[in-house]
């Protein structure tokens, strides 16, 4: 599966669009994960707790992305794109979108 943030993909050519394709994930921010965080927030730099989170959802955003495409027959995703926010207290949302196409090399 070729994935592109861009419209196009150099040496090939979009053949059929399928359409919209997404992954969403909802994570939740544990007790003891604010506590590892909130110590390292003391000392400053990279919150690796957070850090570590936030690759895991867009991670699984990306995988369920890249699921919905190929189960609708897409072996290119262009327009790769992510999104977040929060839906509650702790708990953050991670969508990951594009567009499904099938491409051929020209």
């Amino acid at each position: 599966m070729l994935v592109v943030t861009s419209n196009d993909i150099p040496g090939y050519r979009v053949v059929q669009v399928i359409g919209v394709v997404r992954g969403l994930s909802v994570r939740s921010r544990s007790l003891a994960g604010n506590i590892g965080a909130s110590i390292q927030i003391l000392f400053g730099g990279n919150i690796t707790v957070y850090t570590t989170l936030a690759e895991r959802a867009r991670q699984d955003a990306f995988d369920l992305l890249v699921a919905q495409a190929e189960s609708r027959g897409a072996n290119a995703i262009l327009a790769m794109r992510y999104d977040a926010n929060e839906m509650a207290a702790a708990v953050t949302e991670v969508l990951a979108y594009g567009t499904a196409v099938v491409v051929e090399p020209e």
